[in-house]
Order: structure tokens, then C-alpha cells, then sequence
């Protein structure tokens, strides 16, 4: 990469190939692929543990004043509204 090449990003961000490797069996979202995000917060090994905790704390918390076809709704449409595929 020469120096006008401008750099994708500074994190190493896991490859498609990385990111199926990362999909678990059972897990209600496992497409047989990671989506973008996943491999975004797998790239921070630190924080992604907790932001993926509050992530479902918030999606399938039974304590939630939301259903959770709700719950999916709002992820879809906010998804929608950044023109992000959900």
C-alpha cells in the first residue's frame, strides 16, 4: 500500500470467511454468516462482549415494557432509516 493509498480502517476487521467461522449453532441470528456489525464488534475483543450483553439485554429481556416482535420491528425500521439491510 503506497502512502496515497487511503487505508480502509485502522482495525483489522475479520474477513467473510472469519466471521462464518464465528457463527454458533442455536443462535436465534445465525444466518450462516456474521453480518457487518458482528465482525465490527468482533474487532474489539474488550468492548464487544459488553455492547453484545446490552444488546440482549435489550432484545430479549422479559422485563421490557416491548414485545419482542416489537422490539424486532424497531431494530428493522431504525435499521431502514440508516439504509442498512437488517
Amino acid at each position: 500500500m503506497s502512502e496515497d493509498t487511503p487505508q480502509e480502517a485502522w482495525v483489522k476487521i475479520p474477513t467473510p470467511e472469519q466471521r462464518a467461522a464465528m457463527a454458533t449453532d442455536g443462535d436465534l441470528y445465525n444466518f450462516g454468516f456474521i453480518p457487518a456489525m458482528g465482525g465490527l464488534i468482533a474487532t474489539h475483543p474488550k468492548i464487544g462482549p459488553h455492547f453484545f450483553g446490552l444488546y440482549q439485554e435489550i432484545m430479549f429481556s422479559p422485563e421490557s415494557a416491548l414485545s419482542r416482535a416489537e422490539r424486532e420491528m424497531t431494530a428493522a425500521v431504525a435499521a431502514a432509516a440508516q439504509d442498512c439491510f437488517y
